[in-house]
């Protein structure tokens, strides 16, 4: 089998010939970039200081290129917009430090330092409007910065929290299928396309980080308060956002359709550490229908597997999510309460696929040593891989602070079950 045959096998939940992996096919299924420059040392890819792009600044991502990608062995390439959550494209690469790397960043990317050492990002670059995220000092990874306008209960218009959500013009259809054609044309991996429009309620998109001047509710916590108090004017906006996704995703569809295997439809979380965020009714009143709005049009008019996103304890929604129509979920946080790998493949795993829960990230990868991690991901591997419906990936994107020696020993172990 071939990369491409061997997640389609996995995601139609039938034994695959090896082990499937991905690393670098999503925003959530990525390595940081501190991370994929130390790989890239490790196996010889590189000569010393060869910089690594960070095509995802909002998580400090790095490029996966074909050579890493080979050497890893990741059967996945992702298909992304050339624009960031900043609003800035990933163009005119420039040299940058990061945590003593050597990396390129777009040249919309901000690394001038306050006077406390963090660094300011701005939408699509302008710095003749507020800063609309920051980069800690000392951090990973950058934070969403609160430009919540005052508003009164009255003048809320759902219009304004759809500002960001736009039918695809002729020239991002021209960018996306030379994108996908570099991809389909020269190698044999299955392709995962977060191009969508349909994360419903995502909170990395509710600040709408990429616009100068974001109006409706755009600070996360008035956004969960609304999800109780505001569901009608969610819904509208919901309503709204849906139908410019199944349009835009026929746009897709009559472009680049054959090329894509799998779509990134939302990557809203409805978990967290001991429980759910968002209880089973609000799911099904706020979120599940629209779900299976664009789920059935995904499968009666593509050849597509869909894909959720969604932190946390969510085994009490794993029935939602299948009855919507959702064919695989991540991250597969087994680290968050009743999440569980022996139960959850064993009462779901003819239903839906897991992609992630391979490792957990929060204390084994990041904190555990060597010999901990090769027993969590064989682990894991043993119980998830059996009759298809897995592909392998960490628990979210792997964190810059993890040691090299522990990510050795992960693919140490992921190599003997693909013969490597």
């Amino acid at each position: 089998m071939n990369s491409k045959e061997r997640i389609k096998k996995a995601v139609s939940i039938e034994q695959p010939d090896i082990l499937p992996v991905d690393f670098g096919g999503s925003t959530t299924t990525g390595i940081h970039v501190c991370n994929v420059y130390n790989l890239r040392q490790y196996w010889g890819l590189d000569s010393k200081n060869t910089p690594v792009k960070v095509t995802e600044p909002y998580q400090m991502l790095g490029e996966i290129e074909d050579d890493l990608r080979e050497v890893l062995g990741i059967d996945v390439a992702g298909l992304f917009w050339r624009s960031t959550f900043f609003g800035f494209r990933n163009e005119n690469w420039r040299e940058w430090e990061f945590h003593g790397v050597p990396v390129l960043v777009p040249d919309g990317f901000n690394t001038n330092k306050n006077e406390d050492g963090s660094i300011f990002q701005y939408a699509e670059g302008d710095k003749n409007y507020p800063p609309c995220a920051k980069l800690p000092k000392g951090g990973y990874f950058i934070d969403a910065l609160k430009r919540q306008k005052p508003f009164r209960e009255e003048d809320l218009d759902p219009k304004d929290n759809l500002e960001e959500y736009q039918l695809y013009s002729k020239e991002d259809l021209k960018e996306l299928k030379e994108d996908a054609e570099k991809i389909f044309n020269n190698t044999e991996y299955a392709i995962l396309g977060q191009i969508g429009s349909s994360g419903f309620g995502d909170i990395a998109f509710v600040p709408g980080m990429q616009l100068k001047k974001p109006k409706g509710i755009r600070d996360e916590t008035e956004w969960y308060i609304s999800t109780l108090t505001r569901r009608d004017y969610l819904k509208s906006v919901f309503s709204k956002q849906c139908e410019i996704s199944i349009e835009n995703y026929n746009r897709i569809n009559n472009t680049i359709g054959e090329m894509l295997d799998i779509m990134y439809i939302t990557g809203t979380d409805f978990g967290m550490q001991n429980g759910l965020i968002t209880s089973i009714e609000a799911y099904r009143d706020l979120y599940k229908p629209f779900h299976l709005k664009v789920n059935k049009w995904i499968h009666e008019n593509t050849g597509w597997k869909t894909f959720i996103h969604s932190c946390g304890s969510v085994v009490d929604l794993i029935p939602e999510f299948i009855e919507a129509g959702f064919d695989i979920l991540n991250p597969v946080q087994i680290s968050a309460k009743g999440m569980n790998p022996l139960k959850l493949k064993s009462k779901y795993g003819k239903y839906i696929t897991f992609w992630g829960g391979g490792v957990d990230t929060q204390k084994v990868l990041s904190f555990g040593t060597p010999d901990d991690v090769r027993e969590d991901v064989k682990r894991n591997i043993e119980i998830f891989f059996k009759n298809g419906g897995f592909v392998f990936s960490s628990v979210h994107n792997v964190m810059g602070n993890v040691p090299l020696e522990n990510l050795i020993a992960m693919f140490e172990v992921i190599h003997s079950y693909r013969n490597i």
